[in-house]
């Protein structure tokens, strides 16, 4: 791989990161408050392409024109001493490793191939990971059915005991996923970082629930807190229920991991 190639690499990996952060894509891989650090190594990767790309033409236009400006090739005699030309520039080629060009596959699979938020699979096989809010914040008050995050709900169900929650109607969004037993849970993913530290919180449903659901099927659960909880099959976190009222399908949301996982 010459300095060439390197340099489109840089180039078309900065490019990737500027489109991915211009979109909604990088969603996909990190929380929605990193887009300015997504654009800022995007645009940091072009400027690199750039600069590589001009000092390796500088640095050959250097050494082609100390080359022509060298001293004549000088013939000592017919002794069989050898002819020195020290106009003439030696070039050490170094051949990099074919295995080099592996390098330009995550960028191809940033390209190509977007991968979705991650899902019922994931959830279905990690444990609830619901921990203790430091706080909880004075709701809204009113008749107006209540939005809540799923993390709200859950930390406010089993570590309030639902005070907050009683008597409201509630509006809670999330996809489905089902135990191993057929078990319906909303499930919202939250991110500490990126994707790869992805965790879910759970709500188990119960009360007019749909006859049938299908994993990863986005909903708008229309219901009211119930004291009833129960225990993750995967880790034994608690979970809390949700008496569902009615439940809709909702196309899913501009970012699909949860906005409040830290609060």
């Amino acid at each position: 791989m010459n300095r060439l190639a390197q340099s489109a690499l840089l180039f078309l990996l900065g490019a990737t990161l500027l489109h991915a952060g211009t979109t909604d894509l990088y969603l996909r891989y990190v929380k929605e408050g990193l887009r300015p650090l997504v654009l800022l190594a995007g645009a940091v990767l072009i400027v690199t392409a750039a600069a590589t790309l001009w000092y390796d033409r500088r640095g050959a236009s250097t050494t082609h024109d100390r080359g022509t400006r060298g001293t004549p090739t000088h013939d000592r005699g017919t002794r069989g001493t050898p002819t020195h030309d020290r106009g003439t520039p030696t070039h050490d080629h170094h051949r990099e490793p074919r295995v080099s060009w592996l390098l330009t596959l995550p960028v191809l699979a940033l390209i190509l191939v977007a991968p979705p938020a991650l899902g019922s699979y994931s959830a279905a096989h990690t444990g609830t990971a619901l921990t203790k809010p430091f706080g909880f914040p004075a709701l809204p008050t009113g008749d107006a059915p209540l939005h809540l995050a799923v993390a709200d709900y859950a930390g406010r169900a089993i570590y309030d005991d639902g005070r907050a929650l009683r008597d409201r109607e509630l509006k809670i969004t999330g996809f489905v996923t089902l135990d191993r037993e057929g078990a319906p849970y909303l499930v919202r993913m939250g991110l500490n970082c990126c994707a790869a530290d992805a965790q879910p919180v759970k709500i188990a449903l119960t009360g007019n629930v749909p006859p049938v659901l299908r994993p990863d099927t986005w909903l708008e659960i229309t219901g009211t807190y119930t004291p009833r909880r129960t225990k993750d099959p995967v880790n034994d976190g608690p979970i809390p229920y949700l008496e569902v009222t009615t439940a809709r399908p909702v196309p899913t949301p501009h970012d699909p991991y949860d906005e409040t996982w830290n609060t």
